[in-house]
């Protein structure tokens, strides 16, 4: 059966100036599959409420306590949605994406999780051509080996799923998230990772924190997860 409840989550930390165009590229296509949009306003000091709620379709909830599990939690506790699919609040979510997840989770019962990579919108080109790289030569067979990847500001996983793992590991503050989720997602159904199944998002930690940090940061909670299931790195540089 077709899903027809996509529900939508996106936490927010101070976004006040990225999630206006985040929820602007949601609303512009228009889809019968989408059902609701959530903004979990994570003990934002900035305006990120009023943003979220100058669209009359999205509903706003506060979560004091600070932590990106922690806000992805409370989504999920709040969706009603069928699949739940997250986004961070400096994405830009492309034409037909929701058509993809809609036709994705529909074509397999089995699937629990779809992820993809970031297309990063804001980045040199040189960067670019790098992070192409990246996510077909490394990430992308590593993915191949493993059996599950996926991208925190871009992926939908089914409610049931999702809620038959526990939920998110609200101890986990940034780093490892997402292969944490996958990881558990992977051991009650399918974790497909699709290279054409792009998220545009905001290059502003490869900018500030530096593209090859970055990406050793990432790969070594990443093999932390998989190895050791827990993250490495436990703190995280706020990046606005």
């Amino acid at each position: 059966m077709l899903p027809t409840k996509i529900s939508i989550v996106i936490p927010a930390y101070n976004e006040a100036k990225y999630s206006g165009r985040c929820l602007k590229s949601i609303f512009k296509h228009g889809h019968k599959y989408l059902y609701e949009v959530i903004v979990v306003d994570n003990a934002s000091s900035d305006d990120t409420s009023l943003v979220a709620k100058s669209f009359p379709a999205v509903r706003v909830i506060r979560e004091e306590i600070k932590g990106l599990n922690r806000a992805r939690e409370v989504g999920l506790k709040a969706a009603t949605g069928d699949i739940v699919a997250y986004l961070d609040a400096d994405t830009e979510m492309p034409e037909g994406w929701l058509e993809t997840v809609a036709a994705e989770f529909s074509e397999n019962p089995k699937l629990a999780c779809l992820s993809g990579p970031y297309q990063y919108y804001d980045v040199r080109f040189a960067d670019k051509i790098l992070i192409f790289f990246y996510w077909t030569l490394i990430a992308f067979p590593v993915y191949l080996v493993i059996g599950y990847m996926a991208v925190g500001g871009n992926f939908a996983a089914r409610r049931s799923a999702l809620e038959g793992i526990g939920g998110f590991d609200t101890s986990i503050s940034f780093y490892g998230d997402d292969t944490n989720i996958a990881r558990r997602l992977h051991k009650v159904g399918k974790v497909k990772f699709k290279l054409s199944f792009c998220m545009k998002t905001s290059g502003r930690r490869l900018a500030a924190q530096g593209l090859f940090q970055t990406g050793f940061i990432y790969m070594l909670n990443f093999l932390s997860e998989i190895f050791l299931k827990r993250p490495f790195t436990k703190t995280h540089r706020d990046i606005r």
